[in-house]
């Protein structure tokens, strides 16, 4: 009032009118707090999807393609994107894991098969693409042409060292490609390897000892399709393929090993007989290895990661699926180098409808990752993925990488054959918990541990979903989908968007059912939605 009276009740009006608008222009640099932080938004018990908040956006001072997407899906496996394809029958085969990898992400082969059929798949994976290639189909001189033929049709490729004994390290005597066999009549086709390869002063070889960079330039300079590695006694230690040459420039993001191998996963149960497909896995040279179970936290997964680590030490273990802290304890200490999160939020999946038992993925995702991040277990979120915004709040809750079924299911490297149905050309996708799967093969069951029981209950659907092309275009838009979510709140990378989440600088916001109806595509009489 002293104010008042000595500045008089004008002045002073215009004084506090002043003063409000410094503070709102920001004058003093002041900005009010806004929207919650991880620890808040996930602090009063509610479960949470995906679709129930969004992320508030930063401050941007990069542009998208230089958003860092390096992520680690194990201990020791770092993948350069956060991308891998479901273990499931109607999604992951080798195919789709060759293209997931050349993509930078990885592929897990399902194991609703016989033991054989899945090394398999993971020894297409491994020979697709290499540097050195070091246990290549061989063949002998008194092999016949029509074996040369049906090792293309079998294994896509026709280019075959010869060998004395026809098999890796006897002495190299030819080569024999498809320009060899193009022109014999169909009656020539027992015709003897030995008549019709390359023979050895013919061809181009390299010492053993060689770089790749040296046998790159090499097979360039010489035009030729294999290039033969040999060692002082003339026995074939290795080989290069110039198509590897071609995809090396084609895909520079490719997840491989250090023999320059496609990374790929493959997916056991927790089954005492899966240990013999755990070896037949190892064998074929999976790099890890998925234990696939709808609820990971058993005394049956323990006792395998055990035995796992103590015959195998060196195969990276990817425990799970787990959706609380307590969980992934036993899992953590039991040894596993990642953790697979997610029970019944799959777009076929029905366990927590059918089992009464669960959690929604979001607030999964965030606990589990935050309890796994203190002993350097990176999560995989597995499941709930409908779109790249699922995916970036994925990543930004913890999740190192994303684990995608359905998203991936309508893609023509999906296994199965396309059908049409009301004019919409659709695939079959299925989940491993539906009747229809666990008909087929007794794996299906084990993950449901329903494989004793007379009577199933299925925890999962059958159902179709629509073509989305080729992984080789779909991947790429996820790619800089996620690049741009991540611009849009400022962060470079996925480490930096985790570390600002901890931190509490990314913020949250939750959303009401009208607020997720704005979101959407809304107020039309009729639209086209085109995604890439």
């Amino acid at each position: 009032m002293v104010i008042v009276a000595i500045l008089g009740p004008k002045r002073f009006m215009t004084l506090v009118f002043r003063m409000a608008n410094y503070l709102i222009s920001g004058g003093t640099g002041y900005v009010p707090e806004d929207g919650l932080n991880g620890a808040q938004l996930f602090s009063n018990g509610d479960g949470f999807t995906y679709n129930d908040f969004l992320l508030l956006p930063g401050f941007i001072d990069f542009a998208a393609s230089e958003v860092e997407l390096l992520s680690a899906l194990t201990k020791k496996i770092t993948l350069k994107t956060p991308l891998v394809s479901s273990p499931m029958d109607t999604v992951t085969e080798s195919r789709m894991a060759i293209a997931m990898a050349l993509c930078g992400g990885v592929g897990v082969i399902h194991h609703n098969c016989t033991p054989e059929f899945q090394a398999n798949e993971v020894r297409k994976v491994k020979k697709y693409e290499q540097g050195f290639i070091l246990d290549p189909l061989v063949m002998s001189p008194k092999n016949r042409v029509s074996e040369v033929i049906d090792a293309r049709v079998k294994f896509g490729f026709s280019g075959i060292p010869i060998t004395e004994t026809g098999k890796m390290g006897a002495k190299l005597v030819g080569l024999v490609t498809q320009r060899d066999i193009d022109f014999l009549l169909q009656n020539e086709r027992s015709t003897l390897i030995s008549e019709v390869m390359t023979k050895l002063e013919d061809l181009i070889v390299a010492p053993h000892g060689v770089t790749l960079k040296e046998a790159n330039q090499i097979l360039q300079k010489s035009k030729k399709g294999k290039l033969p590695i040999v060692n002082e006694q003339g026995e074939l230690v290795a080989i290069i393929a110039r198509t590897d040459l071609k995809k090396n420039k084609e895909f520079p993001l490719a997840s491989k090993d250090e023999t320059k191998q496609l990374l790929v996963g493959a997916a056991i149960s927790t089954h005492i007989d899966d240990r013999i497909r755990l070896s037949n896995l190892v064998q074929a040279g999976t790099d890890f290895v998925v234990l696939d179970s709808s609820q990971g936290n058993s005394i049956y997964q323990i006792e395998l990661v055990r035995h796992i680590k103590a015959n195998y030490p060196e195969l990276q273990v990817i425990g799970g699926n787990v959706v609380t802290a307590a969980q992934a304890k036993n899992l953590v200490d039991a040894g596993v180098d990642g953790l697979r999160v997610g029970m019944g939020s799959g777009s076929i999946c029905i366990t927590q409808e059918v089992m009464a038992v669960g959690r929604p993925q979001a607030t999964a995702v965030y606990r589990v990752a935050e309890y796994a991040r203190r002993f350097g277990v990176p999560v995989v979120a597995d499941g709930g993925i409908e779109n790249i915004g699922h995916i970036v709040k994925a990543l930004a809750l913890g999740a190192s990488t994303v684990m995608m079924g359905s998203l991936l299911a309508g893609t023509t490297e999906a296994p199965g054959e396309y059908f049409f149905a009301d004019g919409v050309r659709l695939k079959k996708y299925r989940g491993m918990g539906s009747l229809d799967a666990m008909e087929q093969h007794k794996a299906a069951q084990t993950r449901y541990f329903s494989d004793l029981e007379k009577i199933k209950v299925a925890q999962g659907v059958s159902g179709s979903v629509v073509d989305k092309g080729s992984i080789h275009k779909f991947v790429p838009y996820l790619i800089a989908g996620i690049q741009h979510g991540c611009q849009d709140v400022g962060a470079r990378s996925l480490s930096l968007l985790r570390s600002m989440m901890y931190q509490g600088e990314l913020k949250f916001e939750k959303r009401t059912p009208s607020a997720q109806y704005e979101g959407g595509v809304h107020g039309l009489h009729s639209y086209e939605k085109r995604l890439f």
